[in-house]
């Protein structure tokens, strides 16, 4: 649904009395209009910490007598009085998404129909292949395609070359959509909490390679996908999004790869929407997620 502009705050901050109260406080002063809002308290681990506060709140964009730019200088020292993380978009912005892949083609193909039909309303301003096998179906999609091969000896060049794809087209979020290959720390580093992995398990069960082999190997009655954050330790980072199907032992590798790509697509494209609406808070490595 098409939906007039607005401007979405998050944040996170010690917990403590008054927040919701100073925060929508601020925004009521300069004649905000609070369109949505989200709240979640995280209670403290032990007796020597404290809980943290989480808030999402959508604000109508011509309510307000400024642009974002003033808001944040403005907002600035609030946030510093209560040890905020935080950031604030603009819905009339859309996102840009680079798209990763390898040799299985369901994700990008239903990422590529979701951005065609606008249910995805995002910028692909190109897509990076290890190989060269869907170049003419991205093309013929009107977006540019790289090539990067990635082979033992070049991966630091290989990443490299893909950091300097993602910042030449500023990019704004990498989505692995299949991509498997494995990336460097480094790239990594460069980008937390902006690149986006779907993961054909339901972690953290069957990490690496090949989950639907280990997963029938041990006999399980559910197979799933995860959606989660990229971080340098393999298909370890915050998890996003989830979802299972049940199989049985008449089910063979085969049947559950097939079943597997419909959670795939759905997974990844949930966890990507939440992604760019501003609905996922990192916390540790754990995410709290706004839907």
């Amino acid at each position: 649904m098409h939906r007039e502009r607005f401007y979405t705050l998050s944040a996170s901050c010690p917990d403590r009395v008054g927040i919701v109260a100073k925060v929508s406080g601020f925004i009521a002063e300069h004649k905000g209009w609070i369109l949505e809002t989200s709240l979640h308290a995280e209670p403290p681990q032990d007796d020597n910490t404290v809980g943290r506060y989480f808030m999402r709140i959508e604000i109508k964009a011509d309510s307000l007598p400024f642009h974002l730019a003033e808001f944040r200088e403005r907002f600035r020292p609030l946030a510093e009085e209560l040890e905020m993380e935080w950031k604030i978009s603009d819905s009339a912005v859309k996102k840009r998404v680079v798209m990763l892949v390898s040799k299985q083609e369901h994700c990008l193909y239903d990422l590529l129909a979701r951005w065609q039909s606008k249910e995805l309303d995002i910028e692909i301003p190109c897509v990076i292949s290890n190989h060269d096998t869907f170049r003419g179906f991205v093309e013929w999609h009107g977006i540019p395609f790289h090539h990067v091969p990635v082979t033992a000896d070049n991966k630091a060049s290989a990443y490299a070359e893909v950091q300097r794809i993602f910042e030449e087209v500023r990019g704004d979020t990498m989505v692995l959509a299949r991509y498997m290959q494995i990336l460097s720390p480094e790239l990594c580093a460069a980008y937390p909490g902006r690149i986006i992995n779907i993961h054909h398990s339901f972690l953290p069960s069957f990490v690496g390679a090949k989950p639907y082999h280990q997963a029938w190997a041990k006999g399980v009655k559910l197979i799933g996908a995860t959606c989660h954050y990229v971080t340098a330790d393999l298909d370890q980072g915050p998890i996003i999004e989830q979802d299972v199907i049940r199989i049985d032992h008449s089910d063979a590798v085969e049947d559950m790869v097939r079943y597997g790509k419909d959670i795939e697509k759905t997974v990844l494209a949930r966890g990507l929407r939440y992604h760019l609406e501003d609905r996922v808070l990192v916390h540790g490595n754990k995410t709290i997620v706004f839907r």
